[in-house]
């Protein structure tokens, strides 16, 4: 079957945040900066169709197809590691201490911002026939985007910081959302559409997502655009990190794992007077149907 159920995908989630763990540093720093890549040339993508065509929900639609690419390929992005590796650590995995823990997250920070920062540089040359010319109306664009997402944050004071939180807390909902749902099917189909639905929702939607912000503001900044390198770091890039970070840990990697890996005891049906009974004895043909269901089976993703 293509479908994995929700216990065997903790699972899976918890193998997977431990082989991200164990990794090397040279196999991560690769990954990630592969990742970051990728991701800034969707988002280079996404905003060039929404400019040209006028339809911002038709950039949102297109916009996933660099991130089924990279997750399809194994590299990875900050936003995943948040969620998985941490459950390897709760799970008390062979070498998933704190400290390995946070030296992922390190490397794959690292790795996301080379690769999305080599992408600014290559596109903001693209955008200005090797800055001898104006930027064309795509890069106008990106350089109001890092406008808007910093000095229109800060414009609101702490409403607009908590603004910007939020929206990073909901975006790596949605995206770590596309990543546990690619480990629901083993099919290229099922996972190509399991992930596209919430990452499409979540660039739709404006929210902060830190990989691609990596592409935006760095792309804004080389571009001319009226905001400084501080106003990037304060009022999107750091806030929008620790958003990400609560997002897709509380809403996807905690919830499934609680739920589904380690589950409270069943609760013991009553009878009338408030006496109690054992729970019914499963009958044979239950029985047999459990045993037919596969072993869960490790996957990288």
């Amino acid at each position: 079957m293509s479908y994995v159920k929700p216990a065997e995908l903790v699972t899976r989630m918890v193998d997977a945040g431990a082989g991200k763990i164990l990794m090397s540093t040279r196999d991560t720093l690769i990954r990630a900066i592969m990742g970051g890549a990728i991701l800034a040339l969707a988002a280079a993508f996404a905003i060039t169709v929404s400019v040209q065509t006028g339809q911002p929900l038709l950039g949102a639609i297109l916009f996933p197809v660099g991130f089924v690419m990279l997750y399809l390929m194994g590299f990875d992005l900050l936003t995943g590691v948040f969620t998985l590796a941490p459950l390897a650590w709760l799970d008390k995995r062979p070498g998933a201490s704190t400290g390995g823990v946070l030296r992922n997250w390190g490397l794959v920070f690292l790795g996301n911002f080379i690769g999305a920062f080599l992408v600014a540089v290559l596109m903001a040359i693209y955008f200005t026939y090797g800055f001898t010319s104006e930027p064309s109306a795509v890069g106008l664009a990106i350089g109001e985007i890092g406008h808007g997402r910093t000095v229109g944050y800060a414009d609101h004071g702490l409403g607009g910081m908590l603004t910007l939180f939020v929206r990073a807390v909901l975006c790596n909902w949605m995206v770590s959302t596309g990543v546990v749902m690619a480990m629901m099917s083993d099919s290229l189909v099922g996972k190509v559409v399991g992930m596209w639905m919430p990452i499409m929702l979540f660039f739709y939607m404006g929210f902060e997502h830190s990989i691609v912000n990596m592409f935006l503001f760095p792309s804004g900044l080389l571009l001319g655009a009226d905001f400084t390198l501080w106003d990037y770091l304060l009022w999107n890039e750091i806030p929008t990190v620790i958003g990400n970070l609560v997002g897709g840990l509380t809403f996807v990697g905690l919830t499934l794992y609680i739920t589904h890996g380690r589950t409270a005891p069943a609760r013991i049906p009553t009878m009338r007077g408030g006496s109690s009974r054992r729970p019914a004895a499963p009958s044979p043909a239950s029985v047999v149907a459990a045993d037919e269901e596969p072993a869960p089976v490790p996957v990288s993703v």
